[in-house]
């Protein structure tokens, strides 16, 4: 992979939400993580360094990736010591072999007490990106973009977000609150395609709306509908062609369900012009990460 495969310019309907939200997320996630994790004192650093030890440290990247939650970090370490200098000596949303990602100079109790948590959500954010990465490197040239999902980890679903952009994928709808999706429960209370369309349109005209389909009929009657975006759900390549051919450029289509690293590019040359993974914030591994003081 070429490092111009991983790029943070995505660009999907609701990325501008993240930037307009993202304001206190960094700071919010940080201070829980460790609050979770320091609780009421590091006992072991504080048993074994001196209160006014100094040290130098680095953050080095053991494994190929992109790296994305440098704020994470950055911020974790100035919680425990504000007079901590943290310097980023690698760019995020660039794939990189590996090799030093940041240095950070000051006391040696804070750099300590907050390494855990700083490499966990770095480690974490990278591993997404990561992933979002392989999965726009295994789909290119086909036309199809690879898309996120609600599948995120409570309370960290923004900076998920932002991680699969920063490995050049999309993002989906934020929440239930920025984009329609009529999924097989919806439609089946509402009584059918139709009747859910129209009660999207009454509460908000001006909003997408996204209908599920499982079969050629269903897809029929999204169209008749007159909707942006059918989610061709759990489709086997024969049936998302045929899908594709009946759609053609009325709207746009999604494919969902079985997608994995060795399935996407076969998907993606169907013609669909979407596909969603769970996998990029739910199942990601974490980037390998490690932090080592000098001396």
């Amino acid at each position: 992979m070429n490092e111009d495969a991983a790029r943070p310019d995505g660009g999907s309907v609701p990325r501008e939400n993240l930037g307009k939200e993202m304001a206190g997320v960094v700071d919010d996630v940080v201070d829980r993580a460790l609050a979770e994790d320091v609780g009421s004192g590091d006992i072991t650093t504080e048993a074994s360094v001196g209160p006014d030890t100094q040290a130098t440290a680095r953050i080095i990247q053991k494994q190929p990736g992109v790296l994305f939650g440098m704020d994470c970090a950055r911020t974790a370490f100035a919680r425990l010591d504000p007079d901590l200098v943290f310097t980023a000596v690698a760019a995020e949303g660039i794939w990189r072999d590996g090799g030093e990602v940041a240095v950070i100079t000051g006391s040696a109790r804070a750099i300590l007490t907050a390494e855990r948590t700083a490499l966990n959500l770095l480690g974490g954010l990278s591993g997404t990106a990561t992933l979002a990465a392989r999965y726009v490197q295994a789909v290119e040239g086909t036309g199809a973009k690879i898309l996120d999902t609600r599948k995120t980890v409570p309370g960290m679903r923004l900076l998920q977000k932002a991680a699969v952009a920063a490995g050049g994928a999309n993002n989906h709808r934020v929440g239930l609150y920025d984009a329609f999706l009529l999924k097989e429960n919806h439609i089946a209370m509402a009584g059918g395609i139709t009747a859910a369309v129209e009660g999207c349109r009454r509460i908000n005209p001006r909003l997408p709306i996204e209908v599920e389909c499982q079969t050629t009929s269903e897809v029929v009657e999204a169209l008749k509908a007159d909707v942006e975006r059918l989610l061709l759900d759990n489709m086997d390549s024969g049936q998302l062609i045929t899908a594709v051919g009946i759609v053609g450029n009325r709207a746009e289509t999604e494919a969902s369900g079985g997608v994995n690293l060795e399935s996407v590019r076969t998907i993606a040359e169907t013609g669909v012009d979407w596909i969603s993974v769970g996998a990029l914030t739910h199942s990601a591994p974490t980037l390998d990460l490690s932090l080592l003081i000098d001396g």
